[in-house]
């Protein structure tokens, strides 16, 4: 099985929905649906995000961490 993510143009969405409608339930299920939002519209959604950002702009760079160092 494989889940894959679309972003469907307003202009096809119906379209396309009717076509995937056309498929038996054990070949293709919506899990989920949702308008699109840009990255930037997204991260401001977030309560408090803004402040975060803000303030992390202020700190000094000596304080920062190089990507090396990162515990991905």
């Amino acid at each position: 099985m494989r889940t894959i993510t679309l972003q469907i143009d307003d202009s096809v969405s119906d379209k396309f929905l009717w076509l995937l409608d056309r498929f038996s339930r054990d070949e293709i299920k919506i899990l989920d649906q949702s308008d699109y939002v840009s990255d930037d519209e997204y991260l401001r959604g977030i309560e408090g995000m803004v402040q975060s950002i803000n303030s992390a702009r202020t700190e000094p760079i000596e304080q920062g961490v190089t990507l090396d160092k990162l515990d991905w």
